[in-house]
């Protein structure tokens, strides 16, 4: 047994302990003060495996990469919060072109508790990943989640730290941050669940997220990292090459962007540390029939990625259309069953 430790660098206000979130923004600067990140004049990350101050116990079980299989096509599943009708009647479509559906933590609205999600998504014969953040939840209901989660043992659960709410956004509610996304994934792996961590490459400072990813495998105990999109393989390749050399052993999951119009494509833009190619965006959004254009170009990008040493899957990520839930949910299933015919898989 290792003592984790939750000494935290100060003045972060998301109290991480393992390096800097996912929403430090292009200048540097904190998304949830007026001030530049704490982490980001940091050189390197040290490894914080001490056992000082308040501490963590974390079993060195078998990691869960061990026990389960990545999916070869995670698919976001985009849905109205709290509508269990749509939720299970997009499952059931999507399950078949996909080995699991994600459903996301969003800032600015309220859905049902990851444990239920997972319910609802399995009982539409679809495999779930669930997300868990630590923004609203304290220590204790994020607890609470992870016993559920563990006692029905349906769903991967990908940890988390979450997006700051943004100013206008439900000012009364607090924010809570009493975990980050590699404390709760140790958490969760102690409770013999699959545990995912996400990491976002482009994001600043990128010359930390490798061996940010490998704290993730080495304290968090993950089974899987979920890479946020970049806007080329070169890159992906070269995060992966220095992540490796860092000691990172799990495989990862590499995000394709989903769109076909202006607002799908505008909606990824606004995430943190997300850069779409230009000459992506033109290609899609200027093409006769930009459908089939943006359905092509995902399809492209998955299969080259995966053709990539260490990526197991690729997660298809996006609003994908405007037109709404039916119509985006067609698209991410035909990209899903492309990408599986192009792979020889059948379902």
């Amino acid at each position: 047994m290792q003592l984790l430790s939750q000494q935290r660098v100060p003045g972060c206000p998301k109290r991480m302990v393992y390096g800097p979130c996912g929403g430090v923004r292009v200048d540097g600067e904190c998304e949830m003060i007026p001030h530049p990140c704490v982490f980001d004049r940091l050189a390197d990350l040290p490894d914080r495996l001490l056992g000082d101050g308040e501490a963590l116990a974390v079993d060195r079980l078998m990691t869960p990469s061990a026990r389960w299989q990545p999916p070869l096509v995670l698919t976001d599943l985009s849905v109205p919060p709290a509508d269990a009708a749509t939720l299970r009647s997009t499952a059931r479509l999507l399950a078949p072109s996909c080995d699991a559906v994600l459903v996301g933590d969003h800032q600015d609205r309220v859905d049902f508790p990851p444990s239920t999600l997972a319910r609802l998504i399995a009982d539409a014969d679809a495999v779930p990943w669930v997300t868990l953040a630590c923004r609203d939840r304290n220590r204790v209901s994020l607890e609470q989640e992870l016993h559920a989660l563990a006692l029905d043992q349906l769903a991967t659960v990908l940890c988390v730290t979450g997006d700051g709410r943004a100013y206008d956004v439900r000012p009364e509610v607090s924010q809570a941050f009493d975990l980050d996304g590699t404390r709760l994934a140790a958490l969760a792996a102690r409770l013999g669940l699959s545990v995912a961590v996400v990491e976002t490459p482009t994001a600043r400072p990128v010359a930390l997220r490798p061996r940010r990813l490998v704290h993730k495998q080495q304290v968090g105990q993950a089974g899987v990292g979920v890479l946020n999109h970049v806007p080329s393989a070169a890159m992906l390749v070269e995060f992966l090459d220095t992540a490796r050399a860092a000691g990172l052993q799990i495989p990862v999951i590499a995000s394709v962007v989903v769109f076909t119009d202006e607002r799908s494509a505008k909606a990824l833009a606004a995430l943190p540390g997300l850069e779409i190619a230009p000459e992506r965006l033109e290609t899609v959004l200027t093409a006769d029939d930009p459908v089939a254009a943006g359905i092509a170009a995902a399809v492209d990008e998955a299969v080259e990625l995966l053709g990539l040493s260490g990526v197991a899957g690729v997660n298809l990520s996006g609003l994908a259309s405007a037109r709404g839930v039916q119509a985006a949910a067609e698209i991410q299933a035909e990209i899903g069953h492309r990408i599986r015919a192009a792979r020889g898989v059948r379902r």
